[in-house]
């Protein structure tokens, strides 16, 4: 291996220990990134550098692990056995802003997602996916449009609470404390008690959201007392 191979496989080992150092690795090499983004696990993330002017990735973009894309195939080389032929194929791909990708999903060329979309675990994108949408599947055909969800979860998700505290009754033998619930705080925290609950990451998990959250934000039950009791009877 040449010293120049050498160099370049280190600064690849040095990018894949976080997302702002793997960002940057791949801004590096061609690829744009907006503002913002997030890769959950940098050190399993697979872009297709052979053409990275072709992958556009926009603002505030989550991405899990084992995520992929590819900007080319090499079917020619069943051509080239067969027909004795070369035959090019490539593709852009591009990713609009607010999208989140669960784990394993794959990108293939000539693919376009829109912005404030949904993209399911093991999915993988061959068509173009609208903006606005909850998409999954093999290949990934979009389930249903981001509001018809996002209304879904707000009463699925009191549903899931629920049943997380009583998993940790009956698992771990004890009653379940405020700072389990560090995702499900929006349950019994709003603009009116949230100075009680400085124990809870609000603020991380809101981001950016977190002043509008705090102004358009109702709780559902009356405090953690209150959510605790409709949970557990």
């Amino acid at each position: 291996m040449s010293i120049k191979s050498i160099i370049n496989t280190l600064r690849l080992l040095k990018a894949r220990m976080s997302s702002e150092g793997m960002i940057e690795y791949l801004r590096g090499k061609g690829v744009f990134f907006g503002r913002n983004c997030v890769l959950r696990s940098p050190g399993t993330i697979r872009i297709d550098l052979t053409r990275p002017s072709l992958v556009t990735i926009g603002n505030n973009v989550d991405i899990n692990r084992n995520f992929q894309i590819m900007t080319h195939d090499f079917a020619s080389g069943v051509f080239r056995a067969v027909y004795s032929d070369f035959i090019n194929s490539s593709g852009k791909v591009s990713i609009g802003s607010n999208v989140y990708f669960g784990t394993d999903v794959i990108v293939l060329k000539g693919v376009t997602i829109g912005d404030n979309c949904i993209i399911g675990a093991g999915s993988i994108v061959n068509h173009d996916i609208p903006s606005n949408s909850v998409a999954a599947g093999v290949p990934c055909k979009v389930i249903c449009s981001l509001e018809d969800y996002h209304e879904k979860r707000k009463t699925k998700c009191i549903e899931e609470a629920f049943e997380y505290a009583k998993s940790i009754k009956e698992r771990f033998n004890r009653i379940p404390v405020v700072e389990d619930f560090w995702e499900e705080f929006h349950l019994f925290v709003d603009a009116d008690n949230i100075s009680d609950y400085h124990m809870l990451p609000i603020k991380k998990q809101l981001d950016r959201g977190f002043e509008d959250w705090l102004k358009k934000h109702k709780k559902t039950f009356n405090g953690f007392e209150d959510f605790l009791k409709a949970a557990l009877k």
